[in-house]
């Protein structure tokens, strides 16, 4: 964006209706285009989980910039272009050159994670709504993020730990956008019986693959694994807030209902490139014990397809009828 002129003060000397000289035009932007473009590519060659695509999208980068697309104004513009070729590819929502308007930490992750912590201190830690409804069916909202383990388990633990009591459960993901696959693990203790193995992600990184486990013990207690479990979909339902409804409803335990989600499966890391540029680029991905598969590209399909803002009354009424039966 650029900068308008700035007008001056008239001297005091000056009589009053003296013109007001105009300042020389402020820069519109210091960005260096090529000095961004060169780290991006290094950086998705060296970890993005698919080597082949970095190798057609450093490709691309590099075109791009030498035919002149990326003379642009400022840094949020040059964001909003790079991450626009990064997924043209093969749409991975996950890879973007993010655009932060204040200026952020060259510490690797600093930049997600400062963002992270300013909406985790405005959320109750991340579960801003635990609600009884009519017929004993409690919802439990978790946004906008599941937060990593180490801010997140206290507030989530007592959210969970009051919503157990309930005969029916409601798990709001409509607005969650991601976030710690070992937040994700943590939740799926409260909503199920016994250890389970929930995903495995593999590795670019070593070429290798880990597995993530439901907990065998939790703090408070639990909702447990036989009780009506439904989770709320949009389409802004994103990442590890994805995986929570995939791995539950892949093992049977909860049934979706809503929008199909954003689809983005591919854990990621970030980079600062800029003071105000932070390069996200996927270093691995899922694979479901059950399915084999992950929702990336598709979303979660819902169980119960429905408008987002009608599934929270859809699913009590889905909630309330088991109960009778």
């Amino acid at each position: 964006m650029t900068t308008p002129p700035k007008l001056q003060p008239a001297p005091a000397s000056a009589p009053a209706s003296a013109p007001v000289p105009a300042s020389a035009p402020v820069p519109a932007s210091s960005i260096d285009p090529a000095t961004v473009i060169d780290e991006t590519v290094r950086l998705l060659t060296e970890h993005y989980v698919f080597p082949e695509i970095a190798e057609q999208l450093a490709g691309l980068l590099r075109r791009r910039l030498a035919e002149g697309a990326y003379d642009v104004d400022g840094a949020e513009e040059l964001a909003r272009l790079v991450t626009a070729d990064l997924q043209s590819v093969n749409g991975d929502r996950h890879l973007r050159l993010k655009h932060h308007a204040d200026p952020v930490s060259p510490k690797k992750g600093a930049a997600t994670l400062d963002a992270m912590r300013r909406d985790f201190d405005t959320s109750l830690g991340g579960a801003p709504r635990v609600e009884l409804l009519g017929g004993g069916v409690a919802v439990l909202e978790l946004a906008p993020m599941l937060f990593p383990l180490e801010w997140a388990a206290e507030p989530l633990s007592a959210a969970l730990t009051l919503a157990s009591r309930a005969q029916a459960l409601i798990v709001d993901l409509r607005g969650n956008r991601g976030g710690d696959p070992d937040t994700v693990a943590f939740v799926c203790g409260y909503l199920l019986d016994e250890r389970t193995h929930l995903n495995t992600m593999y590795w670019r990184d070593g070429e290798r693959s880990e597995q993530s486990w439901s907990l065998p013990y939790v703090p408070g207690a639990r909702f447990g694994g036989s009780k009506p479990l439904y989770v709320l979909s949009s389409g802004s339902t994103f990442s590890a807030a994805e995986e929570l409804a995939y791995d539950l409803q892949q093992l049977g335990r909860a049934e979706v209902v809503g929008e199909p989600t954003r689809g983005g499966a591919h854990p990621c890391q970030g980079w600062t490139v800029d003071p105000h540029l932070e390069a996200t680029v996927p270093v691995g991905r899922a694979v479901n014990p059950v399915s084999g598969a992950n929702w990336e590209g598709t979303g979660v399909r819902p169980d119960v397809p429905c408008a987002a803002a009608d599934s929270l009354d859809r699913a009590h009424a889905l909630a309330l009828a088991r109960l009778a039966r």
